[in-house]
C-alpha cells in the first residue's frame, strides 16, 4: 500500500489547473448567459421576462449534481459524444447563468428609479437606456456579489468528480483509493480549495466595503 507523500500531493496539485480551467469556463459562460437572463428579466417584452424567469426557476430549483447527470448522460442518448470537461462546463455555465442573472437583475433594479425616469423622459430605447445609463451604474453594484459568487463556482466544480472529470476532488479520490489515508488526502484537498477561494472572499468583502463607503459619501 502506498503512503501519502510529496508525489501524491503533486498529483492533486496538478489537478488544480483543471479546477481553475473549469471555473473560468463556467464563469465566462455563466456571465454571458447571466447577462442575457438579467436583460430579459428587465425587458419591456413580457414573453422574454417569462422565459427568463422559467429558466432561472428550473436551474435554481434543481440540484447542480442532477444537472451534471442530465448533460453528461443525456448527450449520448441524443447521439452526442461528450467529454466530461465539456459536460461539466455546460452544466456549470447554465447553473451559474441562472444565479448570476438573478444577481444582476437585482443590481439593475437597484439603480435609482429617477435614472430610469430620466431615460424615459429622453425617449431613449431600451438598448440605449441600458447601455448609456443603467448598466454602467449596475456594474458598480454587481462587482462584489459577482466576485463572491465566483467562490461558489470554484467549490461547485468539485461535483464534476462524479462524472469522472479529474479536478481536485477526483484527484483526491484517486489518491485515497491508493493510500487509504483519507484524513491526509482530503485535508490536502480542502487546503487547496481554501487557497483558491479565500483570496476571492477577501476581495469580494473589500469591494463591498468600498461600495458602502462610496454610497455613504
Amino acid at each position: 500500500m502506498r503512503t501519502f507523500g510529496w508525489a501524491e500531493f503533486l498529483f492533486i496539485l496538478e489537478a488544480a489547473k483543471w479546477t481553475i480551467t473549469l471555473s473560468v469556463l463556467a464563469f465566462v459562460g455563466g456571465s454571458l448567459v447571466g447577462l442575457l437572463v438579467a436583460l430579459a428579466r428587465t425587458s419591456d417584452v413580457p414573453a422574454l421576462r417569462h422565459v427568463a424567469m422559467l429558466f432561472t426557476r428550473i436551474f435554481q430549483g434543481t440540484p447542480l449534481l442532477l444537472q451534471l447527470f442530465l448533460v453528461f448522460f443525456g448527450a449520448p442518448v441524443l447521439g452526442l459524444e461528450i467529454d466530461p470537461l465539456i459536460a461539466a462546463a455546460v452544466a456549470l455555465t447554465l447553473n451559474s447563468g441562472a444565479f448570476l442573472g438573478e444577481i444582476w437583475r437585482g443590481c439593475i433594479d437597484a439603480v435609482p428609479r429617477g435614472q430610469w425616469e430620466a431615460a424615459h423622459a429622453l425617449s431613449l430605447s431600451y438598448y440605449w437606456r441600458m447601455r448609456a445609463i443603467v448598466l454602467p451604474q449596475a456594474f458598480k453594484i454587481a462587482v462584489p456579489p459577482t466576485v463572491g459568487y465566483l467562490v461558489q463556482i470554484v467549490k461547485g466544480t468539485s461535483l464534476a468528480a462524479i462524472i469522472g472529470f479529474t479536478e481536485i476532488t477526483r484527484a483526491g479520490q484517486i489518491i485515497n483509493n491508493a493510500t487509504f489515508q483519507p484524513l491526509l488526502v482530503f485535508g490536502a484537498v480542502g487546503a487547496l480549495y481554501f487557497v483558491l477561494c479565500w483570496p476571492l472572499s477577501l476581495w469580494a468583502g473589500r469591494l463591498e466595503r468600498r461600495n458602502l463607503r462610496a454610497g455613504a459619501r
